[in-house]
């Protein structure tokens, strides 16, 4: 609803821009275009952000976020060490060099 009274806003201000002949008239209806631009584009992208947004309800508890951070500092901890300290990406720069 907010989209389509934003398009009107702007398309009115289009009309009242083209068909004045008062400065100051002009200066509003550009104003009035201007609002209703920006407000159509963010409600398009409220929109769009709404629809791709995940409930409440799918969101992990935080009880299970400490499980799996549990899980994964026990999983660092067996792992092997990094060969002398080094990180991965010098790792792999040592291995690709001659």
């Amino acid at each position: 609803m907010t989209r389509w009274i934003m398009i009107a806003i702007t398309l009115l201000g289009l009309v009242i821009a083209l068909l004045t002949r008062s400065p100051g008239l002009l200066g509003i209806a550009l104003l009035m275009m201007l609002v209703g631009l920006c407000g159509t584009v963010f409600s398009l992208a409220a929109e769009r952000v709404s629809a791709n947004t995940r409930p409440d309800a799918a969101m992990l508890p935080p009880e299970v976020l400490a499980a799996i951070r549990e899980k994964a500092k026990a999983r660092a901890a067996a792992a092997p060490p990094n060969r002398g300290g080094a990180a991965p990406v010098q790792q792999l720069r040592d291995r690709t060099q001659p």
